[in-house]
């Protein structure tokens, strides 16, 4: 059987912990900033967790992570 490839997008954009949550970085803080508040770019700096419905999902993306 031959190997699965990762999808190099996901590869690039999410990280799997060390006990196997998916990390990803929160939307919104690319362009259009000067109508945000300060506090709530503060908030978007910080990553967060893929949801749980979809980490089978973005499981199959990242076979070797």
């Amino acid at each position: 059987m031959p190997k699965m490839k990762t999808h190099s997008s996901s590869k690039k954009r999410l990280s799997v912990t060390g006990k196997g949550k998916v990390k990803r970085n929160v939307a919104n803080r690319a362009h259009k900033l000067t109508g945000k508040t300060s506090k709530r770019k503060m908030s978007l700096k910080q990553s967060a967790y893929v949801d749980g419905s979809s980490k089978k999902a973005v499981k199959k993306l990242l076979p070797y992570k």
